[in-house]
C-alpha cells in the first residue's frame, strides 16, 4: 500500500494526504471539548497547518468543533452535510460546501462521494427538534489507485457493502463515554462493517481521546479508552475478515501494511 499518508490525531480526527492534498475528518484539535476533556496531548500545529479540505460527518460538538475550525484558518475549504452549510457560515467560517449522499466534489486530484450514514444529524442530539439539522454522511475519497473510507458516526447498515472493496476504512470503534448510544459502531460491529465494505486496511478511531472528568480515572474509563480497538482487531481475526487493523495510538502516523503483507 504506498501513495497516501495518513496521521490519527485522536477520536474522529484524521490527516490524510492524497493526490496531492491534505485532508482533515471530523476535526476536534483542543483539550477540551464542551465538558469532554481530552486525555492524550493535542496534536502540534504542524500537524493541520497545511490542511486544503476538511470533511465533516454530522453536526455533533465532538465532529463539527468550531474552536477547532478557528484553528485551521480561513484556508481550508469545508464541505458539511447538505443542509449545514448556512448555519457554518454565520459563524464566520469562509469556503463551507455542501454535500448530501450520492454527490460528488473534486479537490485536485480527489474525488469526493457522501454516503450514507446511520446516526443523528441533529447539533443537539436525537431527542431535540429546535436548532440546526441535517443528515449525517461519510465520504470515500478517491484518486484513480485508491480508496478511502470514512465512516464519521454511523452503526451498521447494510448499505455498506455497496462501497467497497476500499483500501482503508477508517472505522468509529467507541465513544467517549462508558456507553454507547444508538447510532455507533462498537468493536464487533466495526469488523462487521469492514467485512461489507471489503477493507484491505481498517484504522479504528472514535476511541481513546476524550471522556467525561470526573469518569476519566475509573476503571471500567481506562479500559474503554484502551480496549475498544485491540477488541475489534480479535473480532476481525476471529471472524476470518481479511482486513489488516492498523492499531494506532491518537497522534501517531499509521503504518499501512506493504503491498506483499497481502496475499
Amino acid at each position: 500500500m504506498s501513495g497516501f499518508n495518513l496521521r490519527f490525531l485522536g477520536h474522529s480526527t484524521v490527516r490524510l494526504e492524497l493526490g496531492g492534498r491534505v485532508v482533515l475528518t471530523d476535526p476536534v484539535l483542543t483539550a477540551r471539548v464542551g465538558g469532554l476533556v481530552r486525555v492524550v496531548p493535542v496534536p502540534e500545529p504542524g500537524a493541520y497547518a497545511d490542511v486544503d479540505l476538511v470533511l465533516l460527518s454530522h453536526l455533533h460538538g465532538d465532529h463539527l468543533h468550531l474552536p477547532s475550525l478557528k484553528l485551521l484558518g480561513k484556508r481550508p475549504r469545508i464541505v458539511v452535510p447538505r443542509g449545514a452549510g448556512s448555519w457554518l457560515a454565520g459563524k464566520g467560517f469562509a469556503h463551507v460546501e455542501e454535500i448530501a449522499p450520492g454527490e460528488t466534489l473534486d479537490e485536485g486530484g480527489l474525488t469526493v462521494t457522501a454516503t450514507e450514514a446511520v446516526h443523528s444529524g441533529h447539533r443537539w442530539g436525537p431527542r431535540l427538534t429546535h436548532g440546526p439539522q441535517s443528515p449525517a454522511i461519510g465520504h470515500l475519497i478517491e484518486t484513480a489507485g485508491t480508496k478511502i473510507y470514512h465512516a464519521g458516526d454511523t452503526d451498521l447498515f447494510a448499505g455498506m457493502a455497496g462501497f467497497g472493496p476500499v483500501d482503508v476504512a477508517l472505522l468509529p470503534v467507541w465513544g467517549w463515554g462508558p456507553n454507547l448510544g444508538p447510532g455507533h459502531l462498537d468493536p464487533a460491529r466495526a469488523a462487521q462493517a469492514a467485512a461489507l465494505v471489503q477493507a484491505r486496511a481498517a484504522l479504528p478511531v472514535h476511541w481513546g481521546t476524550l471522556a467525561v472528568p470526573v469518569l476519566k480515572n475509573t476503571a471500567r474509563m481506562r479500559r474503554l479508552l484502551a480496549d475498544p480497538p485491540r477488541v475489534f482487531a480479535a473480532e476481525v481475526k476471529a471472524a476470518g475478515i481479511a482486513t489488516d487493523v492498523l492499531f494506532t495510538e491518537p497522534g501517531a502516523d499509521v503504518v499501512l501494511p506493504a503491498p506483499t503483507d497481502r496475499a
